[in-house]
Order: structure tokens, then sequence, then C-alpha cells
């Protein structure tokens, strides 16, 4: 019996059920309201420490972090293979997804926060946003540090362009990948780490970021293949929250220019450095 600890919009979450979609397996969902911090609840966080979504149980097994989610995924189900033969070809997959959580992963969050998840914290009353900026037990003081300054200063918080850079290398990086070793991110085989960055991908999408793959053929081919997926379709597409996309879509239009502005800039210095 398998038990996922939900988000819709959610990027984790997102990658975890296209796994379970792709190995075509059943869950029976359920859905954590984070904007009500019901991830923050005691009998959450006694589920999963980290008080983050997603959070897999399996036969009553308790397994938290979409990347180790997924690989026990991959390992508990056989049939429909989610990683390439061969210890190569797992590490290739494994040098992408650990791209994931050690800095990727905190990339998102800055610019989905900044750009648009800003306003629906500062909407909140004055009690319930000193709570939210206060550091909770067993936080990591620094997360929560850059947590609130998002909230604070959004496209000015001193974390955006750092944001947007790291984005702008992901995306070089893939391109190289694709063209020299696709037409996935491990080579011939459709895998994890596939799996793990199209929802990724899609939020930059949906922060109208897109222009940054607009001359990367590569990249652009890739997900356009992701998308097609009939995985993608059922774990991704069909959770799709309208409200929050089009508030998504209407405050990444708004900050497209200094996001181009970076962009950009980050080029010249890349350009700059190789002629020199």
């Amino acid at each position: 019996m398998l038990e996922l600890y939900n988000h819709d919009m959610s990027v984790c979450a997102a990658k975890v059920r296209f796994a379970l979609a792709e190995k075509g397996l059943e869950y029976t969902n359920k859905l954590v309201n984070l904007m009500a911090r019901e991830h923050k609840t005691p009998q959450y966080m006694a589920l999963n420490p980290n008080g983050v979504v997603p959070t897999l149980v399996h036969d009553g097994q308790v397994i938290y972090e979409s990347t180790i989610i997924n690989e026990h995924i991959e390992d508990a189900f056989p049939g429909v293979s989610l990683m390439p033969e061969g210890a190569v070809g797992k590490a290739r997959v494994r040098k992408w997804t650990l791209q994931l959580d050690t800095g990727i992963h905190a990339a998102t969050s800055v610019l989905s926060t900044c750009i648009a998840f800003r306003d629906l914290h500062l909407a909140k009353s004055p009690k319930d946003l000193e709570l939210h900026f206060q550091v909770q037990p067993g936080a990591d003081p620094l997360k929560v540090e850059r947590h609130n300054d998002n909230i604070r200063n959004g496209v000015k918080s001193k974390y955006f362009a750092h944001a947007v850079n790291r984005f702008e290398k992901l995306l070089s990086d893939m391109e190289a990948e694709l063209e020299n070793s696709g037409p996935w991110l491990a080579g011939e085989t459709f895998s994890l780490a596939d799996i793990g960055f199209a929802s990724y991908i899609r939020r930059l999408e949906q922060l109208k970021m897109d222009f940054m793959w607009e001359d990367r053929p590569y990249v652009t081919s890739w997900y356009e293949r992701i998308q097609e997926r009939e995985g993608f379709k059922i774990a991704i597409r069909d959770w799709d929250n309208k409200g929050y996309i089009a508030n998504m879509n209407k405050k990444g239009a708004a900050a497209q220019p200094l996001v181009r502005k970076i962009v950009a800039q980050a080029r010249l210095a890349i350009s700059q450095a190789e002629v020199s």
C-alpha cells in the first residue's frame, strides 16, 4: 500500500507523482495544505521531521526527501525501469539528481517566492506573518533567513540574481549534455534524471522564464518530449492549479525584464572570460 502526502504545485511532489505514474502505480493521496502550514503541525512533523512534502508511506514504512523516494520507487517496484543498466549509467543519473538537492531546489524556491508566492504570504494577518517569519524548532536558520528575505524584498532579495544565474548554468549544462550524449539527460534511456528535472523546468515556464532556452534547441526538444509522455500528463498537467499558475504567469511577466537583464549580464561575463 502506498500513501503520498502531497501538494498540487510542489515541484518535489510532482517529481514523485511522475515516477509513480511512469511505473503505473496507484496510491492513496493525502493533500497537505502548505499555506495553512499543515506541514509544520506536530502530527506531520512526527511523520516527516523536515516538515516538507512529499512523504511516501509504503506498507507502513515512512520515506521522505523526493530524490530518495524516487530511488525507493525504482528499487521496490521492478518492471518499468527508470534507471539505465550498469553502474556508469546510474552514476550519470545521480550526477543530475544530486544537483536538485544541492542547489536547484533552493534556487527554485527563491525564484518562486520572490516573483509570485511572496504576495500570498504578505496577505496574511500580521500575527500569522510573524509566525511564518520565526525560526521553527528544528529548522535551518540560514534557510529561514533566505526565505524571509525573499518574502520581504521580492526580486530585490539578495538571493534573486544568484538563483537566476544558477538556472542559466543548469540550462547551459543540459544543452551541452543533450547535444553530446542525448536524447535524455543520462543518454539513451529516459530515467529518474529526466523525471527529476521536469517539474523544475515547468516552473520556469510558469514564471515566464522559458525564454532562457529559446536559443537552446536540445533543451527545447528534450522538454517537448517530456511533455508528450503520459506520465507527465497524469502527474503534472492533471494537477495544475489554475489560480497558482495565473499568478505565476502574471508576476513572471512583470519580472521578466529584470530576469532578462540578469541573464544577459551572466552571458556577457562568460563571453568576456572566454575571450580573455
